[in-house]
């Protein structure tokens, strides 16, 4: 069953494939993308791979820190990547958890992606964070296009 804040979003990058991946796949690329705008994450840590981690400490411009973790369960290099994740709570449980996979396509020099992101669970606080998600991906993906179109992942 659909969740209200399920998501869709397919952006064209122009950059190789290869590129993009790295700068899903590359923990200190990640680290210069991952979240809204203005939005810095003094902690990220990332094991890509089936089974291996990811968790990130978003730091918002007042200063917040948001927490989330999550755990990898696909990734087909260079093709996909899906893993669960969720932000924290103070003691560290989750308020939301999101199965999101991330599909990348050649289109020459290049990259289509889609990312879709289904939520499987969610508190009573989980709207909140949830009705920004799909502005928060979108600063995202635009952070990221900047971040391969400029020059600064290398492969």
């Amino acid at each position: 069953m659909a969740n209200r804040f399920d998501l869709v979003l397919d952006r064209v990058f122009d950059a190789p494939r290869e590129l993009v991946w790295r700068a899903w796949t590359d923990q200190a690329q990640l680290k210069e993308w991952w979240g809204p705008g203005r939005f810095t994450n003094p902690v990220c840590r990332v094991d890509v791979r089936p089974g291996g981690t990811i968790y990130i400490e978003m730091r918002a411009p007042n200063g917040t820190i948001y927490p989330m973790s999550g755990t990898f369960l696909e990734v087909v290099a260079p093709e996909r990547i899906a893993f669960t994740s969720g932000a924290l709570d103070a003691e560290g449980k989750l308020i939301f958890e999101v199965m999101t996979t991330v599909t990348f396509s050649d289109l020459g020099d290049k990259t289509a992606l889609k990312l879709e992101a289904k939520i499987l669970s969610e508190t009573a606080l989980a709207p909140q964070y949830l009705a920004g998600m799909e502005q928060g991906w979108n600063q995202s993906l635009d952070r990221l296009a900047e971040l391969v179109t400029k020059g600064s992942v290398t492969l």
